[in-house]
């Protein structure tokens, strides 16, 4: 198949003068960057969008980071302390924090920032669940009450996958949960200039001043002193791959987060420039079905889909198929290669496919010829190249499909509405996630199946399963409780996964010191 080509008690000045002058240097330069889209939700754990996680990472500060073996490690916090048998946490704030408008980051900020965002985030309301009370005895720390001991605690508020756990004023973390903050105002390294927005073209950044780096720690992901090099950073909306592509070459741009696979060759032969994966989880994709409504509704259906569905066919759609060491299949419901990912129950995904066979176990199902609709964003060519692929496996496969192809958050809101498809709904959409997001149960938001998550897939056994491992006693134990999971989700069928890829970011020579993982903007200076 050919791909388709789219293609702070102390104050801040006296803490930074303390600090060694790798910390404190700084050189009055910009930084021109292409991000994947366009920036739209400014409100940190409004969306699953990772170009608002890797916004808020710019603007806000996260109590711990991430480290690139998935560890937790302070970042806003100087450490924590655990008594009463792992049912109650203080943790510290550092001394020196300050918000982008001045004032002192307070304990009391923290508690309702954290409040805010576990009402939203998968692995929060795990945590939440099992909080009897978060407060602030004092203006630094920050008390977790627990019901039952979660040694998760950490990771929970660190982890690099969406939503973001970004701290904010509490005047602005009273916000209602499900609306956008009304000022963004944080604590992070680059203050945003809303007033030289330009909606679909440019976002910019500038370094606060006043921001204070751990003065210890590993630079790793989202671990370690957060030292700024630049002083303005320019997002630069770019849509089209070819002409982004052509302004990194030339050097009007500095940096683009996505070097689109069709375009690789070309940036690998450009002399001044360097291709590089920054993470190794690469993206895990996957068809979202509508439990809902016909036909998806319907267990067999669903479960008929297994025997024609080809990863291979879906990932050389996105990256091509020179270079198959950019992609990996089968892939199952956790991300390959990691403690949590195994093949276990996939051999549906194995073999030859059998188009034949799932047209006749559809139709005997009771197929009767409903409309569907599959859902794809038209801003990236991985949206569109799945959405293509399965709209046309659908079709072969005797379905009436429609393709509705859209900007990425025009079809989130689509996403979002409960009704038929004869009512503006839906039966399936496309989408990537970062590999980060399937690592384990905890931050697995696609896998929710109590009826929230868009799909509103219900299933008792992987609920079950999903509270037994945050009880599991070693990681052993919790990989055999996913092994389980993945089983029930092949007969469930959740979704389809269908395969991870590799996506590498492309900058110029001019620039040294990106980190792995996802695009973060400290420790990057000019060469």
């Amino acid at each position: 198949m050919q791909r388709r080509t789219l293609l702070q008690g102390l104050g801040a000045g006296a803490t930074a003068l303390a600090l060694p002058a790798r910390l404190r240097a700084a050189t009055a330069t910009t930084l021109r960057f292409t991000p994947q889209q366009d920036l739209v939700t400014l409100d940190p754990i409004l969306t699953t969008g990772y170009i608002t996680r890797n916004y808020a990472y710019m603007v806000y500060d996260t109590l711990y980071g991430m480290d690139g073996n998935f560890r937790a490690t302070p970042q806003m916090v100087a450490g924590h302390r655990v008594e009463d048998n792992g049912l109650r946490w203080d943790l510290t704030l550092r001394d020196g924090l300050l918000w982008h408008d001045g004032e002192r980051v307070l304990a009391r900020d923290c508690v309702a920032s954290l409040k805010r965002w576990g009402q939203r985030d998968v692995f929060g309301i795990s945590l939440m669940a099992a909080t009897e009370e978060i407060s602030a005895p004092d203006d630094r720390t920050i008390r977790f009450r627990l019901k039952r001991p979660f040694p998760l605690l950490p990771i929970a508020l660190g982890k690099a996958s969406v939503p973001v756990c970004a701290m904010m004023p509490e005047r602005l973390a009273m916000t209602d949960p499900f609306k956008p903050v009304p000022e963004i105002v944080g604590s992070g390294p680059f203050r945003f200039k809303a007033d030289e927005r330009v909606a679909g073209a440019m976002n910019v950044f500038t370094r606060f001043e006043r921001y204070v780096p751990r003065p210890d720690g590993t630079l790793s992901w989202t671990s370690g002193p957060k030292v700024v090099h630049y002083d303005r950073v320019e997002w630069v909306s770019i849509p089209d791959s070819g002409t982004a592509t052509a302004a990194l070459i030339s050097g009007e741009q500095d940096w683009q987060e996505y070097a689109y696979h069709d375009q690789l060759p070309l940036l690998k032969r450009a002399r001044n420039v360097t291709t590089r994966v920054l993470d190794p989880t690469g993206f895990v994709t996957m068809l979202r079905l509508n439990h809902l409504h016909p036909p998806f509704d319907n267990p067999a259906i669903r479960r008929a889909l297994w025997g024609a569905v080809s990863q291979s066919d879906c990932m050389q759609a996105i990256v091509g198929v020179d270079d198959p060491a950019l992609f990996h299949v089968p892939l199952g419901f956790f991300c390959p290669n990691t403690p949590m990912g195994s093949d276990a129950g996939l051999e549906p995904l194995i073999g030859p496919r059998n188009l034949d066979k799932a047209r006749e176990e559809i139709r005997a199902a009771g197929y009767k010829g409903e409309k569907v609709v599959i859902m794809a964003g038209n801003n990236t060519a991985a949206g569109m190249a799945l959405g293509s692929v399965t709209a046309d496996l659908l079709k072969r496969l005797g379905m009436d499909v429609e393709i509705y192809a859209v900007e990425f958050n025009a079809m989130l809101q689509r996403r979002n509405r409960k009704g038929p498809v004869s009512e503006g709904g839906w039966s399936g959409f496309v989408t990537t996630w970062s590999g980060t997001d399937w690592l384990n149960p905890a931050v697995h938001m696609a896998l929710r199946a109590d009826g929230s998550y868009a799909g509103w897939s219900e299933d008792a056994r992987i609920n079950a399963l999903r509270d037994a491992w945050f009880e599991a006693p070693d990681e052993a134990a919790q990989a055999a409780i996913c092994r389980d999971i993945q089983r029930q989700a092949m007969q469930s069928v959740p979704y389809l996964p269908l395969g991870q890829y590799m996506q590498p970011t492309a900058h110029r020579n001019s620039i040294t010191g990106v980190l792995d993982g996802f695009p973060t903007f400290w420790n990057v200076r000019p060469a």
